[in-house]
């Protein structure tokens, strides 16, 4: 099996769906040895913010001389970015390697009527990498809520980190915030500490509070009055937590409330006497970058990335074009999938638009571009539709001038699709 082969198997486990449960990937890891058990797990869930709080916790690490794994979805431009070692995605052969003995598992378990999805296959391949690689510490992102998620399979971590958290998967998760706070805190275990996104809805807070009790767990929250922003652009802040001080690549204020949530979660671990130096944190944040969340592709004309989807990331989004781009003209290109709450989305962003190009990504899932144009126009009066990403993406581009901003926004699959073609060509 060669690494194209192990993608591609990965991929045909997807007509087995979503299916919330830990009986499957159970029995795939006790196959395996139980490779997850060998781990010193920073376990992180939540709604927004996982991935770039999983990868400043990360990198921290890193800069902190721990060999560390990190465990991340979705990918953008490569499958292998969702397993990383050192900042650096899975090796083609070792992914290869570890796939071939994942599927081996999964044949064995097949005979006695046991599936294992897309999913959970490749956490098994990220649990059987990670020991192999003899990791110091593994981030480790949830994939879907947290109680059934196949990440969960773990003991307890040495820190759970639950990050912002609002409704998004509610077929799954449940249509109330409650209900998705109750899922996220399913990864708070025995004998843990628990660090969390500072500003929560507060019915979230008080179910992870009251989770916390109930679990015995010590309650971590950023220091939020340490805290203060000395320069913001829309690449990047500069910001002074704690006394540290740090340039911060990711643009936006909810990323400067991830990084304070990853600062404390590296600093939980001194407890268990890991020495994380300031200096380290520092230099961890400061090469912390991820593509198409608000990444900026071109300053002028300004041209955004980003791959954000629900409402939450929606008002992220609003809050950005507020502060930085409210004096342009935005073009904006966006698609969407049909399974997602696209109203409450476009409600919050598409009225910065002057111009609004509905395309439709690659997947089955995504909504029929012309469908999304019809639910944007309520919003923008010149809406257009250009079913194919590249063309829409072209289209933009043709009415783009200077002193103007195209966002491509909506969805991680459409910024996949073009994030290549618009890095080479700007």
């Amino acid at each position: 099996m060669n690494c194209n082969e192990a993608i591609e198997y990965i991929h045909s486990l997807e007509q087995f769906g979503i299916k919330p449960g830990m009986d499957r990937i159970r029995a795939l890891c006790n196959a395996l040895g139980n490779p997850q058990e060998k781990l010193k797990i920073i376990h992180v869930a939540g709604t927004n913010g996982k991935g770039s709080t999983s990868t400043m916790i990360s990198n921290i690490l890193r800069k902190s001389g721990y060999n560390t794994g990190l465990f991340i979805s979705p990918y953008v431009s490569d499958f292998r970015e969702r397993i990383q070692y050192n900042g650096n995605m899975i090796e083609k052969n070792e992914l290869a390697g570890c796939v071939e003995k994942v599927k081996e598992a999964i044949d064995f378990l097949s005979s006695d009527g046991i599936q294992p999805t897309e999913f959970e296959a490749l956490t098994a391949t990220a649990f059987c990498y990670f020991e192999k690689k003899n990791c110091d510490f593994v981030v480790l992102e949830v994939g879907l809520g947290g109680r059934l998620d196949s990440t969960n399979i773990i003991n307890a971590p040495l820190v759970s980190v639950i990050t912002s958290i609002s409704l998004d998967h509610t077929a799954i998760l449940g249509d109330t915030i409650e209900e998705i706070a109750s899922e996220k805190c399913g990864i708070i275990k025995f004998g843990a500490e628990t660090v969390v996104y500072p500003f929560q809805d507060e019915k979230a807070m008080e179910i992870i509070k009251n989770t916390c009790e109930k679990k015995h767990n010590s309650f971590r929250i950023p220091d939020i009055k340490n805290l203060s922003t000395e320069e913001e652009t829309f690449d990047g802040t500069e910001v002074c937590y704690c006394g540290i001080k740090y340039k911060l690549p990711l643009a936006g204020k909810h990323m400067v409330y991830n990084s304070c949530t990853a600062i404390e979660a590296v600093k939980s671990l001194e407890r268990f006497n890991f020495i994380i130096s300031e200096e380290s944190i520092k230099s961890g944040i400061e090469i912390s970058v991820m593509p198409a969340r608000m990444e900026l592709i071109k300053k002028k004309p300004v041209i955004i990335l980003d791959g954000g989807h629900n409402e939450g990331c929606a008002e992220a989004l609003s809050l950005f074009v507020q502060k930085h781009l409210n004096n342009k003209r935005i073009i904006m290109v966006s698609s969407m999938m049909a399974d997602k709450d696209y109203n409450s989305y476009l409600k919050k962003v598409v009225p910065f638009a002057e111009t609004f190009i509905s395309t439709k990504a690659d997947v089955p899932r995504a909504l029929p571009s012309d469908e999304l144009m019809n639910a944007a126009s309520e919003f923008c009066k010149n809406c257009y539709d250009f079913p194919e990403p590249l063309k829409a993406v072209k289209a933009a581009i043709n009415i783009l001038q200077p002193e103007d901003a195209m966002i491509v926004c909506g969805s991680f699959y459409l910024a996949g699709e073009i994030r290549e073609y618009l890095i080479n060509n700007f």
